[in-house]
């Protein structure tokens, strides 16, 4: 009976083992791939890893950083998330959120990238690269607000300028309603001396037609200069913003020290 128990174990602790260097195995062949740049290789193979051992750390990060590599965010997103609670307050966790918040950063999530930073400096509060991308994640997401501010002051402006000018409408609609009155009384007045005064009728009703013409708008060169201005500033300010983001994405590397 011992002799049974013994032997169970053994293959118990054979088929552990076994079932852990596949899962390893399976990492260091994704490992190899990623430092080649055979990210879609190197996928493979950490799902295989996962396929094994499905709370394996190592390949749910790594896949994390196989994804961002692509450019496909949501899965980097995806992935880094699967580990976060598993490691904790792990040192090596912050290597994890830092790759997080610059996915975030990617996708203009800045409110979400930088509390992913600051849960990277939680685990380790010297990287000086992390602090520098919250600083920027921060500044990012202050432009944003200001922005969305700036547009709603806008959208009020043209909503009262909207009605101003429907005001003006309905203002020149009465005039033009109440001239037109006064010329068909104007009119009938006219028609009792009938053919005598006919040809002065329809010289006073032309004359009534052009007074009831409002002039079309005109903008001086002034205004259309300033308009000019305004368009080329907006231009400028975008072109800058694009700059800035592109030099974070630069400067902005991954941890990219796989598990």
């Amino acid at each position: 009976m011992k002799r049974l128990v013994l032997i169970l174990l053994t293959l118990i602790l054979t088929a552990v083992v076994t079932f852990a260097q596949t899962e390893r195995s399976q990492v260091r062949r994704g490992n190899r791939d990623f430092r080649k740049e055979k990210y879609q290789e190197a996928e493979i193979n950490y799902k295989k890893a996962l396929v094994t051992d499905s709370l394996s750390n190592a390949a749910g990060y790594n896949l994390g950083n196989t994804f961002f590599r692509m450019e496909n965010f949501t899965e980097a997103d995806k992935y880094y998330s699967s580990v976060a609670d598993s490691l904790g307050k792990e040192s090596r966790g912050s290597d994890m959120y830092h790759n997080m918040g610059n996915s975030l950063l990617s996708q203009k999530k800045y409110a979400e990238a930088i509390e992913a930073f600051k849960n990277s400096l939680r685990r380790n509060p010297d990287d000086m690269e992390t602090k520098s991308n919250l600083a920027y994640a921060q500044k990012m997401l202050q432009d944003q607000q200001q922005n969305q501010d700036q547009n709603q002051d806008q959208n009020q402006d043209q909503n009262k300028d909207q009605n101003q000018d429907q005001n003006q409408d309905q203002d020149q609609n009465k005039d033009q309603n109440q001239n037109d009155n006064k010329d068909q009384n104007k009119d009938q007045d006219q028609n009792q001396n009938k053919d005598n005064n006919q040809d002065q009728n329809d010289h006073d009703n032309k004359q009534d037609q052009r007074d009831g013409e409002t002039p079309p708008p005109k903008i001086t060169p002034q205004a259309a200069q300033q308009m000019l201005q305004a368009i080329q500033e907006k231009e400028k300010e975008t072109q800058e913003k694009v700059k800035k983001e592109k030099a974070l994405l630069l400067k902005s590397k991954q941890k990219e020290k796989n598990w």
